[in-house]
């Protein structure tokens, strides 16, 4: 019996690489389908030897998602698409606004109007999207109810005014977990590229009698994240400083939090929307539903790199980054029977654990922060 052939997009990268792990186990082929980024990759990519590149049931093929002549090829017989391809940068994003756009939009886009006009076989696709579509998310106010704080100003943010206020009353409010139904407020370009995907997939799937699920991932982070890589991931970052001994610097009071969620975790989520339909036609939170502190995680992993850098609080501040941000996971456990298994604690000893066995990368984020501050996208005072 023939075995449905998967496309995952970006497939080379870490999250790509994982749910092709996971669906060759299960006894699916694969065509990875990756640009291999000099960012993400290095200026000379390196394949990994691992088995997995090595197996019969995969395939790797190179191409640019931005080139329609390139994803003849890959889809030319296969039933359901994986689109991870993105550029994924926050603070980069707001000054390398085209090619962005033309990545996370203009190739998802192509991708649409290939299934459009080209006979193919394609039945379902899964979109990774991302939790920065909420911008701030979800806040309990003691007066209001559930609130959606709009992001907050650089003048709260030079006055060390951490915490959003409610929108309506002006009082103190309280994180809380955000679900599907949420007001949108993208405050990155980044953000605004994956919420018009997100538009694209839904309305274009519909058009075509595609089925598609759409996945708000929430703060992915696991073995083979790119270390290489300054602009996403601070899971990587903090670890090429502990490695280098260089301070660690935690951004505003350290108590900024998220919702970090093992790559493990969001494979199988992913196998579940290809080999389920409980999902189909749904946009889904994928994460823990738990918060923890940005000064919670360095000290977690000081520990497990048994560093003696104290990470410094240092009041800085990046504009546009949210304060809270966790995952209301009730609709994917509900529609895929889906709940994290990997605990924090067991992800991240597996993920220094990879580290560890690494090329020590040199710390970059300082390049990074020059970059920002000279476009005034970093703070550390008050500007008269």
């Amino acid at each position: 019996m023939a075995v449905d052939k998967i496309l995952i997009t970006g497939g080379l990268g870490f999250i790509g690489l994982e749910v092709a792990k996971l669906l060759v186990v299960e006894r699916r082929r694969v065509i990875l389908f990756d640009n291999l980024s000099p960012q993400i990759h290095g200026a000379v990519p390196y394949l990994s030897s691992s088995p997995l590149l090595r197996s019969p049931d995969v395939e790797v093929v190179r191409g640019d998602v931005c080139r329609p002549q390139d994803w003849e090829a890959p889809l030319s017989d296969v039933k359901y698409v994986i689109h991870l391809a993105a550029e994924t940068g926050t603070a980069q994003s707001m000054y390398e606004i085209s090619r962005y756009t033309e990545t996370n939009v203009g190739g998802t886009a192509i991708l649409l109007n290939y299934l459009a006009n080209h006979k193919h076989n394609v039945a379902k696709i899964i979109l990774a999207s991302s939790r920065s579509v909420y911008g701030e998310g979800a806040y309990a106010c003691a007066r209001c109810g559930l609130v959606y704080p709009p992001m907050r100003s650089e003048k709260m943010l030079c006055n060390k005014q951490w915490d959003p206020e409610c929108p309506t009353c002006k009082g103190a409010i309280a994180a809380t977990a955000t679900p599907e139904s949420a007001i949108t407020s993208p405050a990155s370009i980044y953000a605004a590229t994956k919420l018009a995907q997100e538009d694209l997939v839904r309305i274009a799937s519909k058009a075509l009698g595609i089925s598609a699920v759409i996945f708000r991932f929430q703060n992915v982070y696991g073995e083979g994240q790119s270390l290489k890589n300054p602009y996403t991931g601070i899971l990587s970052i903090f670890s090429n400083q502990f490695r280098n001994d260089v301070t660690v610097n935690l951004y505003e009071d350290g108590q900024e939090s998220r919702d970090f969620i093992h790559v493990s975790d969001v494979a199988r989520a992913v196998f579940l929307a290809i080999t389920r339909d409980g999902a189909d036609g749904s946009t889904l939170n994928v994460g823990s539903g738990k918060a923890t502190t940005v000064e919670r995680i360095a000290l977690l992993l000081k520990e497990r790199f048994g560093s003696a850098i104290q990470p410094v609080i240092s009041g800085q501040y990046r504009v546009g980054d949210i304060r809270h941000g966790y995952a209301d996971a009730t609709a994917i456990k509900k529609q895929l029977d889906f709940v994290s298994e990997i605990s924090l604690e067991q992800g991240l000893e597996r993920f220094v654990a990879w580290v560890k066995q690494q090329p020590t990368e040199p710390d970059r984020l300082e390049s990074v922060t020059q970059e920002l501050i000279s476009r005034g996208l970093y703070g550390g005072a008050c500007h008269n």
